[in-house]
């Protein structure tokens, strides 16, 4: 065997070792909230760090106490129904706009768009209260429509779009306009199939925010048959106490949702990030 061969195997043999090791130490924190989702509260809160499995058993009851006693099918269906909402609404207006920002050309544009980056810039809690005064205004607190009003537009994908049809070349619209088609029939069936990886992407992103939000969730619906996995958690906090089985337990019950989601756009999940260059 060859200098350079041998050089390349070990090469490999370190980065797949380094690699294996990260995937296990960013896998413990899952492992970990299983196995307590699995203990009694007094394993739970053992300080022997040698102390991993269950020794009285696997309580399979956390969950089914946890199911019981806190609403999981309305949690999960708010939850669903927000983040489904909001990625319609995200890509349809992101897709409009960012083409009208990077196609077209109408007064204003320059300055309409720097209040997107603005907006971009400034942080999501400056938002919180006209937001709320808005959904309180339309009557929409405690309804799957408050938990959608701050994600029916999005600035991010506004950008995102933008950049993505401004890679376009423009014999495409010269040839359509050629044809015969308006601006919109141009948009409609010309270039908005060829920005999938950028919707695909933008989806991704939206679905994600969505399902992590705390902070809106939590303002704009009181009501325990209205909020979402993420707020449900928070306020678990204050009603079990220091029960980590049963928190682990519904922390483990409420990412099925995000599993499910990942396994069934899997592909689509590794081709948009892998085309938008975002990080998650």
């Amino acid at each position: 065997m060859s200098d350079s061969r041998k050089n390349n195997m070990v090469r490999k043999t370190i980065i797949y070792v380094i690699l294996g090791i990260m995937v296990i130490i960013m896998m413990v924190p899952f492992v970990w909230m299983v196995l307590t989702a699995l203990k009694t509260n007094q394993e739970a809160i053992s300080v022997d760090p040698f102390y991993i499995l269950p020794s009285s058993g696997w309580h399979w009851e956390n969950f089914k106490k946890v199911w019981e006693t806190y609403n999981f099918p309305t949690l999960y269906l708010n939850t669903i129904l927000m983040i489904v909402l909001r990625v319609v609404c995200a890509c349809l207006t992101a897709t409009m706009a960012g083409y009208a920002f990077g196609r077209l050309e109408f007064p204003g544009k320059k300055i309409l768009f720097s209040l997107v980056l603005i907006q971009m810039m400034i942080p999501a809690q400056i938002f919180i209260i006209p937001q709320y005064l808005m959904v309180s205004k339309l009557g929409w607190t405690n309804t799957v429509m408050g938990l959608l009003f701050p994600g029916m537009v999005t600035a991010f994908g506004t950008y995102l779009l933008k950049t993505a049809y401004q890679g376009l070349p423009r014999d495409l619209e010269e040839a359509a306009r050629i044809d015969g088609c308006n601006i919109g029939q141009t948009f409609l069936y010309v270039m908005l199939p060829l920005t999938r990886s950028g919707m695909i992407s933008l989806g991704i992103f939206t679905a994600l925010f969505a399902f992590k939000d705390l902070m809106w969730p939590m303002i704009v619906c009181t009501n325990s048959d209205t909020t979402t996995l993420s707020a449900g958690l928070a306020k678990m906090q204050g009603q079990y106490g220091s029960d980590y089985p049963s928190m682990m337990a519904a922390a483990v019950l409420a990412i099925v949702p995000m599993i499910v989601i990942y396994i069934i756009f899997q592909k689509q999940f590794v081709e948009g990030i892998a085309t938008s260059g975002g990080k998650l």
